[in-house]
């Protein structure tokens, strides 16, 4: 069946969740936190992601938010940092994480040729609405998808349904694109045709799935969809 719906992760995918991290150490007076910050970046992703999973596992839902707080102060305590000034500005700048430079342009080619465009995302709303704010990409996405609204962070089907129910579709009619492997082989299984958009050159997930395509980055979506 022909693509009518692209369905984008948001964090790693649309966002670039090193951004904050970044961005903080390149401020005056962190030079402490200079020294660490891709440590610590790659730590908060990891520990976020972990917490999500293990929640699942155990039926203990709470929102994404919560998660990212505490994944953060496990990645700051882990290197020895106890800034509450720090924590602050990390979680502020979170709020405002920038698009990957080719995002804009994509998604407006998606919506000049007549797809449907929308987030499916474990963050919570607010959170996901400062982003789409922030990047300037509200006017070229349909739906924005929180994974508050099920209860159940991914890879659960319910999560991937959310899309079907919203845009009244099969999975064949969705592209799905993620950066994490895993995300990738929740929606395969759930039967999108999806895209697993590897910028860091990981290998890839020994998972129950695998994606119809890899990427480096989303430029070449727009003619994947077609």
């Amino acid at each position: 069946m022909a693509i009518r719906v692209c369905v984008f992760d948001a964090y790693g995918t649309l966002f670039d969740v090193s951004a904050a991290a970044r961005d903080a150490a390149a401020e005056p007076g962190r030079e402490a936190f200079a020294a660490h910050w891709p440590e610590i970046s790659a730590l908060w992703r990891q520990k976020q992601l972990e917490y999500t999973w293990l929640r699942a596992i155990a039926g203990q839902h709470i929102d994404f938010w919560t998660v990212t707080q505490d994944g953060l102060d496990y990645a700051l305590e882990a290197v020895g940092l106890d800034d509450v000034a720090l924590r602050t500005r990390l979680l502020e700048l979170y709020h405002q994480l920038s698009a990957y430079p080719e995002v804009p342009q994509m998604l407006a080619t998606l919506k000049e040729n007549g797809y449907q465009t929308a987030i499916l995302s474990n963050g919570e709303p607010g959170m996901l609405d400062a982003a789409v704010r922030s990047a300037g990409i509200g006017p070229m996405l349909d739906a924005v998808l929180s994974v508050q609204d099920v209860g159940i962070f991914k890879p659960h089907d319910r999560v991937y349904t959310m899309v079907t129910e919203r845009f009244a579709c099969t999975p064949d009619d969705v592209l799905f694109v993620s950066s994490n492997g895993w995300d990738a082989a929740g929606a395969v299984g759930f039967g999108f045709q999806t895209v697993w958009v590897n910028r860091a050159g990981l290998p890839m997930d020994r998972l129950w799935a695998k994606p119809a395509h890899t990427l480096t980055d989303l430029t070449t979506i727009p003619e994947l969809a077609s």
